[in-house]
């Protein structure tokens, strides 16, 4: 059975006040943050894109599950991934997994909880207190009931309850289950958890058909991260993939009427850019790094 209530506005999770003043001339509202997808192609290990990050002046990085794994497989500690990252004056906003939590499969669901637990325990250990929970092993699926989702998503929750660690519910615009905002909400609202939050993407509610406005029904504690990126009008929302995803500002998002609506609900937290855009990649890390930094700030800053 579902409990329901209104779990936006239950909770309200801080942000470290440190930030790289020095880098943007004056204290922002939005903590700014790297996605290392963003300089994936350059093939570096995640100690030096921590470095970058803070030489750029991010305030904060969002590194993905796989990286952190590579960085203890080839002899690397967590502490010292934690010790590193604070050093650098950054903070762990949030950071990409794929555990299928969302599936119908009760043995698979199970060892997807198990995942999810043990890449939990990764963030908090370099100081993380959130990660993605994108519909992964269900984005062929149309059918899934609402009410299921919820629950499912509650089980993943609870886990992070038990490690510190929240889980938010993604999406994905090119997927048949959680590619509205309206979906991911109604997950988030009927789970009955006062922590439930959604991870929004300019580019995912783009490609979902989401329409802005539905922000303005969220307060500032249910979005605590969104993925930060623009496109352009071509090729078309049906063929659009993530390797078009550009700098902010460099395609057609509708970047003021965003940022208008996020300073009408109190948002606070952190922007995070997200690229996987195959010509960056090509390109020197920091200089990308830098430059979608300064895109970022120009149209979150107006």
């Amino acid at each position: 059975m579902i409990r329901r209530c209104a779990a936006y506005g239950a909770v309200t999770f801080g942000f470290n006040a440190a930030s790289h003043e020095e880098a943007s001339g004056s204290a922002s509202r939005w903590r700014y943050c790297l996605n290392t997808s963003t300089i994936r192609g350059q093939k570096l290990p995640l100690t030096e894109i921590i470095e970058i990050a803070a030489r750029a002046g991010y305030d904060a990085i969002e590194p993905w599950i796989a990286e952190i794994e590579a960085h203890v497989q080839a002899g690397g500690s967590l502490k010292d991934l934690n010790h590193l990252i604070r050093d650098h004056g950054l903070t762990v906003e949030s950071a990409i997994g794929f555990a299928e939590w969302i599936v119908d499969d009760a043995a698979h669901r199970a060892k997807a909880l198990d995942q999810a637990r043990r890449e939990m325990e990764m963030v908090a250990a370099i100081g993380g207190t959130r990660i993605a929970a994108p519909p992964a092993g269900a984005v062929d699926r149309a059918d899934l009931p609402p009410e299921a989702i919820a629950e499912r998503y509650r089980a993943l929750l609870e886990v992070g309850d038990k490690v510190g660690v929240v889980p938010q519910i993604e999406i994905w615009g090119f997927s048949k289950t959680l590619h509205t905002l309206g979906a991911a909400a109604e997950a988030a609202i009927e789970c009955g958890h006062p922590k439930a939050c959604i991870l929004a993407d300019v580019y995912h509610l783009y490609k979902g058909g989401s329409n802005l406005m539905g922000l303005r029904l969220l307060n500032a504690s249910a979005i605590q991260v969104i993925h930060m990126n623009d496109y352009p009008a071509q090729p078309p929302r049906e063929t659009i993939d993530d390797s078009h995803r550009v700098y902010p500002g460099d395609g057609v998002a509708p970047m003021k009427e965003l940022f208008g609506i996020l300073r009408a609900i109190g948002f606070s937290g952190a922007l995070s850019l997200e690229l996987f855009n195959p010509g960056y990649w090509q390109q020197d890390a920091l200089t990308v790094a830098r430059t979608g930094l300064r895109k970022l700030r120009a149209v979150a800053e107006l």
